[in-house]
């Protein structure tokens, strides 16, 4: 399967500084540049190197050129591969002490840095008590739990991608069907890393970064990456209720309307500070918390919080304690009178752990927010939070596929994030590489309006260079949240990307465009081929919610992929469901990234179909590569324009450029 077989090198040192995604990468590039000129000599680095992440903007041509000239007098010397890597490690280093390259490591954002790759053993004993309690009684996992923190048990158990499944349903119950986990005690190479897909693309949808995890990363149990993609996991499911959708009570923290907009654009963790300096001004503590390291070292703040939220237990011995450590011991004994596990120790308060502290604070949210219930605000939360069901859905997706992307900005609220123009542009840049001027752009903070009606402007002109459909939708429509036209042009954005990389596969789109009736007509013949007997009108076919046609498709790209003895007929509400979540895990599990829901199965949203149904094709073209029928793609094509393909605007929206490099 794709991303099996890893790259790897004859230096571990060396291999263990890279993540398998950057290796495949960076090999790529090496070879690529090595097939133009037969070999590749130092002389030959400099360009190469320069258009490298970590290095691009920081060092020029003629910085590599010299840097190389220290290592190699005579600059003809054969670079090999490996070669290649530490001396792109070497660059990246010197970038990164020049201020250059920087990697977040906020445990939202974690991801690999390719020069220390040390974790903390008082974080990992905090994940695997988490992971204990939480998993301790699951049927499958509770033969290897507990896990010993003293151990590496816990990298070990990873390594068949039940658990890091089994957490992610914790996190967010009902991501995955657990029918399509392969859960036995020992797997074979190809169940494993079909785990390690399902885990992945699940992560994906539940608002994790793993832009630089793959899935031979999982199969090897790399300590850092593992722990990196457990903190997200675990992170996601304590701040879970930090919104006014689930917490509407957080309106107490705000006066009026702007405000509760203010707040619903705000990072959970951002909410999380704002509610415990809300109480701890209530308290009279004099100081703003403003992070969750050395603002709370002193324990003061958690001292105060405490007694405010817990009278009951309230001591001002905690207060009168000097011993950091020993006031550290009395927040702890505190707080467990409210039921909160001790995830974290005093020394980790002490010393500021960032990961720790956060969490620890999210688990007092959780027992005791000591929110009040104020009916009138109340009702203006639940005004300004209220979508519809369609309109909640297409949000989701969006943001998280925006997120899957790995752009710098990490988007929490879509409507609210994106009025700036700035993530906007960061996807375009993503999906049409050197399409914008970012010397017309403006960084946010934006304090002037005008700056990001200019971001919004370059947007939608950038959509229309790519022929996408904007006749009623203007720059200000985006900074004024205008919903409906902000999912018209994501959707437009969303498409084009599926579309490009179905083009970019030349062995079958030999270059040319690729359209919706391509991908239905592939999908049929594709099913038609395999000797099932379900076909697919349109991409609205009712027929679609029963979920057959999906199994037979996924059954045709991959045999073995499809257990149809989990397989209901799809007669009744619940069995098209049961078969909408299996559809959903299997496609996942096989190397699919997909964010659409079940119901968007049930209910045949044809936008969603789209994407489910040129994701598998995707994956197919990518691992057993075909050629386009012409005759056949223009008898679909006249299919589509007789009403057939998909309808209304979407058939519409043809794409013009050229492929991304």
């Amino acid at each position: 399967m794709s991303g099996f077989v890893g790259v790897h090198l004859s230096d571990p040192t060396l291999q263990s500084q890279f993540t398998q995604v950057e290796l495949r990468t960076l090999n790529s590039k090496y070879h690529s540049a090595k097939a133009q000129n037969g070999i590749i000599t130092a002389s030959d680095l400099p360009p190469i190197l320069g258009r490298l992440k970590g290095i691009s903007g920081v060092h020029t041509e003629d910085d590599i050129r010299a840097a190389l000239e220290e290592s190699y007098p005579d600059m003809n010397h054969e670079i090999d591969f490996e070669s290649f890597l530490r001396e792109y490690l070497t660059l990246q280093g010197r970038a990164a002490g020049a201020g250059g390259y920087k990697r977040t490591t906020s445990i939202l954002r974690q991801s690999t840095t390719t020069h220390f790759h040390t974790i903390s053993e008082s974080e990992k004993a905090s994940y695997v008590t988490h992971i204990n309690n939480q998993l301790g009684e699951d049927k499958f996992l509770k033969q290897f739990l507990p896990i010993d923190p003293s151990t590496n048990q816990l990298f070990e158990l990873a390594k068949d991608g039940v658990l890091l499944c089994k957490l992610i349903n914790i996190a967010v119950p009902g991501t995955i069907d657990e029918r399509a986990i392969n859960m036995k005690k020992v797997l074979n190479p190809w169940e494993r890393n079909e785990n390690h897909n399902l885990c992945l693309n699940s992560a994906k949808a539940i608002g994790c970064t793993v832009v630089n995890i793959g899935t031979q990363d999982l199969v090897e149990g790399r300590h850092h990456l593992v722990m990196g993609l457990i903190s997200q996991i675990i992170k996601i499911q304590l701040l879970a209720d930090l919104n006014l959708k689930k917490t509407p009570q957080l309106v107490e923290l705000v006066e009026d309307s702007n405000e509760v907009e203010e707040l619903m654009s705000l990072a959970p963790e951002k909410v999380l500070l704002k509610w415990m300096n809300f109480h701890l001004k209530k308290a009279g503590y004099k100081k703003e918390v403003t992070n969750f390291t050395t603002d709370l070292k002193d324990g003061e703040a958690y001292a105060r919080l405490l007694n405010v939220l817990a009278p009951e237990h309230s001591t001002n011995s905690t207060l009168e304690t000097k011993d950091p450590t020993k006031r550290a011991n009395l927040i702890l004994e505190q707080a467990e009178k409210l039921n909160c596990k001790n995830y974290i120790t005093p020394k980790d308060i002490v010393d500021g752990s960032a990961n720790l502290n956060l969490a620890f604070v999210a688990q007092i949210f959780q027992h005791r927010n000591g929110l009040t219930i104020d009916s009138e605000k109340l009702s203006m939360a639940e005004q300004i939070t209220e979508d519809d069901t369609q309109t909640s859905r297409e949000e989701r997706c969006f943001r998280l596929w925006i997120n899957s992307l790995g752009v710098d900005t990490y988007v929490n609220n879509l409507f609210e994030d994106v009025r700036n123009g700035w993530v906007l542009l960061e996807v375009l840049d993503k999906v049409s590489p050197q399409s914008v001027n970012w010397k017309r752009a403006t960084k946010p903070p934006i304090k002037m309006p005008f700056r990001k009606v200019e971001n919004c402007n370059q947007v939608i002109q950038i959509g229309k260079e790519l022929n996408f459909s904007l006749v009623n939708l203007a720059g200000n429509d985006i900074v004024q949240e205008n919903k409906k036209l902000i999912l018209a042009f994501l959707w437009q954005l969303m498409r084009f990307t599926m579309l490009q990389l179905l083009k970019n596969l030349r062995s079958y789109s030999q270059g040319k465009e690729i359209t919706d009736a391509d991908i239905l007509n592939w999908a049929n013949k594709k099913v038609k081929n395999a000797s099932r007997s379900s076909q697919m009108e349109s991409f609205k076919d009712k027929s679609l919610s029963n979920g057959i046609f999906f199994l037979d498709l996924l059954t045709a790209v991959e045999p073995r992929v499809v257990n149809w003895k989990l397989v209901t007929r799809g007669e009744t509400d619940e069995d098209k469901k049961l078969n909408a979540n299996y559809i959903i895990a299997t496609a996942r599990k096989l190397g699919c990234s997909i964010f659409l829901l079940p119901e968007d199965i049930v209910e045949v949203n044809q936008k969603m179909i789209l994407t489910l149904t040129a994701s598998i094709m995707y994956w197919s073209l990518q691992n057993k590569p075909g050629r386009l029928n012409t005759e056949q793609s223009a008898s679909a094509s006249a299919a589509s324009a007789d009403g057939e393909g998909l309808a209304g605007g979407v058939s519409n929206l043809s794409v013009n450029n050229q492929p991304s490099s």
